[in-house]
Protein backbone atom coordinates (compact mmCIF):
# COMPACT_ATOMS: atom_id res chain seq x y z
CA UNK A 1 0.00 0.00 0.00
CA UNK A 2 1.18 3.63 -0.81
CA UNK A 3 -0.14 6.42 1.09
CA UNK A 4 0.54 10.35 0.76
CA UNK A 5 -1.12 11.75 3.71
CA UNK A 6 -1.69 15.20 4.32
CA UNK A 7 -1.45 17.30 7.42
CA UNK A 8 -4.90 17.52 7.57
CA UNK A 9 -5.17 13.81 7.79
CA UNK A 10 -4.83 11.97 11.17
CA UNK A 11 -3.75 8.77 10.66
CA UNK A 12 -4.45 5.82 13.23
CA UNK A 13 -1.25 3.56 13.60
CA UNK A 14 -3.19 0.36 14.74
CA UNK A 15 -4.27 0.58 10.34
CA UNK A 16 -0.24 0.61 9.40
CA UNK A 17 1.44 -2.43 7.97
CA UNK A 18 4.54 -3.91 7.49
CA UNK A 19 5.07 -3.42 3.55
CA UNK A 20 3.01 0.43 3.89
CA UNK A 21 5.35 2.92 1.79
CA UNK A 22 4.60 6.59 2.39
CA UNK A 23 6.13 9.02 -0.29
CA UNK A 24 7.79 12.16 1.77
CA UNK A 25 8.03 14.71 -0.73
CA UNK A 26 10.68 16.92 -2.35
CA UNK A 27 12.88 19.21 -0.92
CA UNK A 28 15.59 21.28 -3.63
CA UNK A 29 18.91 22.36 -1.98
CA UNK A 30 20.56 25.44 -3.57
CA UNK A 31 24.86 26.72 -3.33
CA UNK A 32 23.38 28.79 -0.72
CA UNK A 33 21.39 26.53 1.70
CA UNK A 34 24.47 23.87 1.44
CA UNK A 35 27.11 26.61 2.31
CA UNK A 36 24.77 28.76 5.50
CA UNK A 37 24.24 25.33 6.90
CA UNK A 38 27.95 23.77 6.53
CA UNK A 39 29.13 27.51 8.01
CA UNK A 40 27.64 26.83 11.50
CA UNK A 41 27.32 22.73 11.76
CA UNK A 42 29.90 21.35 9.57
CA UNK A 43 32.34 23.73 8.19
CA UNK A 44 34.72 21.77 6.37
CA UNK A 45 35.63 23.14 3.08
CA UNK A 46 34.01 21.11 0.51
CA UNK A 47 30.96 22.53 2.08
CA UNK A 48 32.23 25.91 2.64
CA UNK A 49 34.15 26.89 -0.18
CA UNK A 50 33.24 26.87 -4.00
CA UNK A 51 36.36 27.57 -5.30
CA UNK A 52 38.93 25.40 -2.85
CA UNK A 53 36.34 22.39 -3.14
CA UNK A 54 36.57 22.93 -6.77
CA UNK A 55 40.26 22.61 -6.47
CA UNK A 56 41.23 20.44 -3.61
CA UNK A 57 38.04 18.23 -3.40
CA UNK A 58 37.20 14.85 -3.97
CA UNK A 59 34.05 15.42 -6.05
CA UNK A 60 34.40 17.79 -7.93
CA UNK A 61 32.74 21.18 -6.08
CA UNK A 62 30.89 21.76 -2.94
CA UNK A 63 28.69 19.34 -1.83
CA UNK A 64 25.76 19.16 1.26
CA UNK A 65 26.85 18.04 4.79
CA UNK A 66 25.57 14.58 5.32
CA UNK A 67 24.44 16.37 8.36
CA UNK A 68 22.09 18.35 6.16
CA UNK A 69 20.67 15.33 4.55
CA UNK A 70 19.51 13.82 7.19
CA UNK A 71 17.77 17.00 8.37
CA UNK A 72 16.41 17.03 4.92
CA UNK A 73 14.77 13.64 5.22
CA UNK A 74 13.99 14.97 9.07
CA UNK A 75 11.80 17.57 7.92
CA UNK A 76 10.05 15.77 4.65
CA UNK A 77 9.27 12.81 7.21
CA UNK A 78 7.68 15.51 9.75
CA UNK A 79 5.88 17.54 6.89
CA UNK A 80 4.84 14.75 4.84
CA UNK A 81 4.02 11.75 8.16
CA UNK A 82 5.10 12.34 11.03
CA UNK A 83 2.46 15.43 12.04
CA UNK A 84 -0.24 12.89 11.47
CA UNK A 85 0.27 10.86 13.67
CA UNK A 86 1.12 10.78 17.62
CA UNK A 87 5.01 10.92 18.03
CA UNK A 88 6.40 10.71 21.25
CA UNK A 89 10.03 10.35 20.02
CA UNK A 90 12.96 8.62 18.00
CA UNK A 91 14.19 5.09 19.36
CA UNK A 92 17.08 5.37 17.29
CA UNK A 93 18.33 5.18 13.75
CA UNK A 94 20.84 2.38 12.35
CA UNK A 95 22.39 1.50 8.71
CA UNK A 96 23.05 4.87 8.09
CA UNK A 97 24.23 5.08 4.48
CA UNK A 98 25.23 8.50 2.72
CA UNK A 99 25.60 6.72 -0.81
CA UNK A 100 26.09 9.85 -3.18
CA UNK A 101 26.99 13.35 -2.84
CA UNK A 102 24.56 15.74 -3.02
CA UNK A 103 25.14 19.25 -4.73
CA UNK A 104 23.68 22.05 -5.25
CA UNK A 105 20.18 22.42 -6.81
CA UNK A 106 19.81 18.49 -6.41
CA UNK A 107 16.24 17.98 -5.68
CA UNK A 108 15.96 15.23 -3.15
CA UNK A 109 12.75 12.75 -2.94
CA UNK A 110 12.10 10.47 0.57
CA UNK A 111 10.20 7.22 1.20
CA UNK A 112 9.55 5.58 4.11
CA UNK A 113 8.74 1.66 4.43
CA UNK A 114 7.01 0.28 6.89
CA UNK A 115 9.49 -2.98 8.20
CA UNK A 116 7.89 -3.22 11.52
CA UNK A 117 5.38 -2.76 14.07
CA UNK A 118 5.38 -3.83 17.73
CA UNK A 119 2.52 -2.59 19.63
CA UNK A 120 3.02 -2.20 23.56
CA UNK A 121 -0.58 -2.28 24.97
CA UNK A 122 0.00 -1.80 27.96
CA UNK A 123 1.63 1.18 27.94
CA UNK A 124 -0.67 2.25 24.60
CA UNK A 125 2.16 2.79 22.37
CA UNK A 126 4.12 1.05 19.41
CA UNK A 127 7.41 1.59 18.17
CA UNK A 128 7.62 1.45 14.44
CA UNK A 129 10.70 0.52 12.53
CA UNK A 130 11.07 2.14 8.56
CA UNK A 131 13.23 1.73 5.93
CA UNK A 132 13.84 5.13 4.71
CA UNK A 133 15.43 6.73 1.82
CA UNK A 134 16.04 9.83 -0.03
CA UNK A 135 17.11 9.96 -3.78
CA UNK A 136 18.11 12.61 -6.06
CA UNK A 137 16.28 13.94 -9.29
CA UNK A 138 18.20 11.51 -11.27
CA UNK A 139 16.48 8.56 -9.07
CA UNK A 140 19.63 7.40 -7.81
CA UNK A 141 19.70 6.91 -3.41
CA UNK A 142 21.77 9.54 -1.83
CA UNK A 143 21.18 8.62 1.98
CA UNK A 144 19.86 5.17 3.15
CA UNK A 145 18.49 4.51 6.95
CA UNK A 146 16.69 1.99 9.36
CA UNK A 147 14.54 4.46 11.97
CA UNK A 148 12.26 3.57 15.16
CA UNK A 149 9.82 5.75 16.83
CA UNK A 150 7.50 5.34 19.68
CA UNK A 151 4.11 6.35 18.80
CA UNK A 152 0.70 6.30 20.50
CA UNK A 153 -2.04 3.87 20.20
CA UNK A 154 -5.50 4.21 21.00
CA UNK A 155 -5.75 1.06 22.92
Amino acid sequence: MTTNNTATEQVTIEGFNVGDRNQLGSYNLTLQDIISFAEQWDPQFFHTDPERALSEGFFGGIIASGIQTMAVFQRLSVQSFSQNIKVIGGAGIKDLQFRRPVYPDDTLTGSLTVTAINFEAERKRALITYAGELLNQREERVLVLTISVYVQTNN
